[in-house]
C-alpha cells in the first residue's frame, strides 16, 4: 500500500514516452534533497520519485537475499531495479564456467521478488567478441533467469553485424551508452523485439558522464538532444536511463531534470 501523499507508478513512469529514469545506486546528494521530501532511509524516499534504479554493488560484492528482500520492501508495487552481474563473472570468469556463481547469484536476488526486471552484464573493455562461448554463456543465462538481459561489451569487435546477431539470438539488448567508445556504442542495439524496434523489448541506456566519466555532469543541451531521442521509441518499447555520473552528484540531478524534460511537451 502507497503511504499517503506517495505518487503512484504512472507518475513515475511517463506514459506518454514510456521512460524509466533512474541512477545507479539510490544515493540522494545535498543538491537534490529537497525533491525527496519525507523521511525513512534513501531507497524509500527515491522510490517515491523516481521508478527504477541499478544496483552496482552487486558487481563488487554478494548480498544476502535479505538485503535483497529489504530494498523491495521499501519501494512501491511498480517500482523496478535492474541489478549488475558480479564481476567474478564477467571480468574474471568472462563468462566461462558460469552456472555456480549464476545460480548463487539468482538465489540471493531472488529477494527482490517482481521488483527485478533486468540483468546487467557489463564486459571489460579487453573482452573481444567470441560467438561461441558469449551464446553458450547467454543461453544457460537463458534458462536460469526469465526477465530481460542487456549487455554493455566495451570492446569495438561487439559493433559489428556479426555480434549484433549473435544478441538477437540470445535475445539479450545491447547497452546505448556514453561516452560511447564505437559510434554504434552509443545507441542500443541488439535484440530490440521481434521488429527490431524497441517494441516489447528493454531498450535500456547507462551514462557515465563526460568529459570526465562518473564525475562530470550533463549540461541541459545534451540532456534536451537525448529527450528528443528518446521520445522517438515507438509505444511498447521498455526505456531504461540509467545516470552512472554519481561520484559528484550529478547523476540524481540529472535524472530529475531529463524526466522533467519528458513530461513537458514541447512547444511550436
Amino acid at each position: 500500500m502507497l503511504p499517503p501523499g506517495k505518487p503512484d507508478d504512472a507518475s513515475r513512469v511517463d506514459p506518454r514516452t514510456r521512460m524509466r529514469i533512474g541512477t545507479a545506486g539510490w544515493t540522494i546528494s545535498r543538491d537534490a534533497a529537497a525533491s525527496f521530501p519525507g523521511e525513512g532511509p534513501h531507497l524509500a524516499r527515491y522510490a517515491r520519485v523516481l521508478g527504477c534504479a541499478e544496483i552496482n554493488s552487486s558487481f563488487h560484492r554478494s548480498h544476502k537475499v535479505e538485503v535483497y528482500e529489504r530494498w523491495a520492501a521499501q519501494t512501491p508495487p511498480g517500482f523496478r531495479f535492474s541489478a549488475k552481474l558480479p564481476r567474478s563473472i564477467t571480468h574474471e570468469g568472462r563468462l566461462r564456467r558460469a552456472r555456480e556463481p549464476l545460480t548463487r547469484f539468482l538465489a540471493e536476488a531472488t529477494g527482490l521478488g517482481d521488483r527485478l526486471a533486468v540483468l546487467l552484464v557489463q564486459l571489460p573493455p579487453s573482452f573481444a567478441f567470441e560467438a561461441q562461448p558469449v551464446r553458450r554463456f547467454f543461453d544457460l543465462l537463458g534458462e536460469l533467469f526469465t526477465g530481460a538481459v542487456v549487455c554493455e561489451p566495451r570492446h569495438p569487435s561487439w559493433f559489428t553485424p556479426a555480434a549484433d546477431r549473435a544478441l538477437v539470438a540470445c535475445r539479450v539488448g545491447r547497452v546505448g551508452a556514453d561516452p560511447a567508445r564505437s559510434p554504434q556504442a552509443d545507441e542500443p542495439g541488439g535484440w530490440l523485439g521481434a521488429d527490431g524496434d524497441g517494441r516489447g523489448a528493454v531498450v535500456y541506456h547507462r551514462w557515465h558522464g563526460a568529459p570526465r566519466m562518473y564525475w562530470s555532469r550533463y549540461e541541459v543541451a545534451w540532456l534536451r538532444a537525448r529527450a528528443d531521442r528518446l521520445a522517438q521509441w515507438p509505444e511498447g518499447a521498455d526505456c531504461w536511463c540509467i545516470f552512472d555520473n554519481t561520484a559528484g552528484g550529478g547523476a540524481i540531478s540529472n535524472a530529475l531534470e531529463l524526466r522533467a524534460m519528458l513530461q513537458t511537451p514541447k512547444l511550436g
